[in-house]
Parts: structure tokens; sequence; C-alpha cells
């Protein structure tokens, strides 16, 4: 089974400049037949203008990976902090408790922030970075054998940078969470017959292995959970 979701189906948050695009409930945004996939719970696009962001706010027992797309994120936070590029990717796993801010260091920032529920609670905070280059075949950024370990069971994240008419097959999962960010409207990939652009997103039920084709330059960001 697939279920495609369009990028204009997301819900949206506007404050203090910034604007940030859900894809599961999420804060004001409540519809309890969308509030998460596998141990998937929240799946935010967050685009930054300079020197907004999140000031200083709590988190415990989520396991949190963001993909910096653009621009530049200031991390600061009780177990560590960094400016992370484009191409970074980071850990910030809440486990008994941690608190931290974002804020875009310099020129718009676009970053892409999942969380998942840990297979232990109450484990100690960590954080992590890693510089990743994309390219096509898949990289994984955080689980089993990945650039950042990630406390979630086999849950991983995978990212990959597709050019026109590339092919790549997607994981073999049970699971898969597919997410596209493309540089031009009308740049993405071909899922099948359906074309997904920047923001659209696709969920897959014991469909790994299908292949996806590159309509123009894009990145595709996939969770998959065993």
């Amino acid at each position: 089974m697939i279920e495609v979701r369009e990028a204009g189906s997301r819900y949206s948050t506007l404050a203090e400049g910034r604007e940030t695009r859900h894809s599961f409930s999420f804060g004001a945004h409540y519809d309890p037949r969308n509030v998460g996939f596998a141990s998937l719970v929240a799946h935010n696009d967050e685009h930054l203008p300079p020197g907004t962001g999140y000031a200083d706010h709590p988190h415990a027992d989520t396991e949190i990976v963001s993909w910096v797309v653009e621009g530049a994120l200031r991390h600061s936070s009780t177990v560590g902090s960094g400016v992370l590029g484009a191409g970074t990717a980071q850990l910030l796993s809440a486990g008994s408790g941690v608190v931290h801010s974002e804020v875009a260091d310099g020129p718009p920032t676009r970053f892409v922030q999942t969380w998942v529920r840990p297979s232990e609670p109450g484990t100690p905070p960590r954080w992590a970075t890693a510089a990743v280059d994309a390219g096509p075949a898949w990289t994984c950024l955080a689980g089993p054998g990945g650039a950042l370990p990630l406390g979630a069971g086999d849950a991983a994240l995978h990212v990959a940078a597709l050019a026109d008419g590339v092919r790549l097959e997607l994981p073999d999962a049970p699971r898969l969470h597919l997410f596209v960010v493309a540089t031009g409207p009308s740049d993405g990939l071909m899922l099948g017959e359906r074309r997904l652009v920047d923001g659209d997103a696709a969920r897959l039920l014991d469909e790994g292995g299908r292949t996806i084709t590159g309509v123009g330059p894009c990145q595709a960001l996939v969770w998959s959970f065993a």
C-alpha cells in the first residue's frame, strides 16, 4: 500500500517570521487520524529567516534527527552546541531530559527535523553531528550502521541526491516514509506513475524495493522501519 501526502495538505505554523510545515499532528494542529507512522511522531519542514528560530525549550524521551538543507543552523543545548551547515545531520537524544535552542545563523535556513520514539525511556541525553555528502546511492544518516547512533531499534533515516533520470531502489523494509526536497517547482521524483515534488511525502507498507527516478535535482529522505 502507498499513501501519498501532497505538500499542500500539510499543516502550517507561522510565527515570528518563520514557517513550519508539519507532516503529522503537531502543536495546535491535531488530527487523530494522523498522529504518526511506525515510531515516527513528528516530521517538520522548517523555513527560518535570518535570526529566527526557537528559544530554549525542553524535550525528553525523543530521538530528534535534523537534516540541514540550506543555510546554517545554530544549535545550543545542555549536552552540546554548534553551527550546522547544509549537508549536516544532527542527532539529539533527549533521553531523561534536555534543553535546547535552534536559530538561523546568517542566511535563510531550511532544515527537516524528525522525531522518533526511543527504544528505552530515561537514557542519558546526548548530541552528535555528522557532515554527509548525499549522492545517488542511499547514505544512512542515523540508525544501524549510519553516521549517527540512534536509540530507536531498527529505525533508520537515509538520504540520497537524485539528478534527472537517476534510478534508485527504496530500502527493503516493511514500512517506509519517503519525503522529497527539491530545488524547483517542477523538480522531484517519480514513484511508480506518481510524480512527487518538493514537500510531497509517501507512506509505504510492504512496498520496499520499489524504484524511484529523479526528475530534475532533488533530495530524497527515507525513514525505514523494520
